[in-house]
């Protein structure tokens, strides 16, 4: 795999919107062909070197394209949208919608990922290494399509409405979560290894959520179905015991949330 570097230069106040950084884009061109690349800052187009010196040779093939930002980019927005295979490597922090959209290939972020971080993916595979924003895998505003494919791994914290409507697919988030976790989640399965916030899994009609941590809010909607010694899900075995619940009633939902009983055996007065 062939690497591209961009070297970015002083990132401006106003963020600039950059769906041209991807393999898609790139695969077959040179690197003054991708300087000339189109990027928007505000409503005034610029070029992609207006932010970023690009260095190395460019593959043919899109699965073959490897980009490697080298640096912050924390008003660079978009990256990797819609990217339907290689691979993007962020060497810092990036802005909104990492991700969003894409089909294919892999983004792995260093550092911190702003909101909506791969909002309404198909498939591929994100890795944020630090936290993510608001709104991760979830559908845009007026939307009832959320993520639908692939996988997304935080090793942080995440923001609010995590997996909010989401339709399939697995997000794996190691620290805590925000409050409404999992909202109108339909399908596809959450599993937070630390602590959720408040009103988890609300109006979600479907779907999977495993959480590892304590809940400290769970909502009456939800009612105790049975305790499970493990679970398996996505070709992952957790081992437990797990309280059980379905809900949310109020949406006459048949989502589960398995909850580890370790850390929330004072769930159990409510069987």
């Amino acid at each position: 795999m062939k690497e591209v570097r961009l070297i970015p230069r002083l990132q401006p106040n106003i963020p600039i919107e950059a769906e041209t950084i991807s393999p898609d884009s790139f695969a077959g061109k040179s690197a003054s062909e991708i300087g000339e690349l189109p990027v928007w800052k505000g409503n005034r187009k610029c070029r992609l070197s207006e932010f970023f010196d690009v260095k190395g040779d460019v593959p043919v093939e899109i699965n073959e394209v490897r980009i490697v930002i080298a640096g912050n980019v924390p008003r660079t927005k978009c990256i990797g949208a819609r990217m339907t295979g290689g691979e993007i490597l962020v060497e810092g922090n990036v802005d909104m919608h990492v991700g969003s959209q894409m089909e294919g290939g892999r983004i792995v972020v260093q550092g911190d990922a702003d909101s909506f971080a791969g909002s309404a993916m198909r498939g591929g595979e994100i890795l944020i290494k630090g936290n993510a924003g608001e709104y991760l895998g979830s559908a845009y505003r007026g939307d009832w399509r959320g993520m639908r494919g692939g996988l997304v791994t935080v090793e942080g914290n995440v923001g609010n409405e995590a997996g909010s409507w989401m339709k399939d697919g697995l997000i794996v988030v190691k620290g805590n979560s925000g409050s409404f976790t999992g909202i109108h989640l339909q399908n596809g399965v959450i599993v937070i290894e630390g602590d959720p916030g408040p009103r988890l899994g609300a109006q979600m009609k479907g779907g999977i959520i495993v959480v590892l941590g304590k809940v400290t809010d769970l909502l009456p909607s939800f009612y105790y179905k049975e305790t499970v010694p493990e679970l398996k899900v996505k070709e992952q075995t957790f081992k437990g015991p797990f309280l059980a619940y379905t809900g949310d009633a109020v949406e006459k939902g048949e989502g589960q949330l398995f909850l580890l009983k370790e850390k929330n055996a004072a769930l159990e007065a409510r069987k």
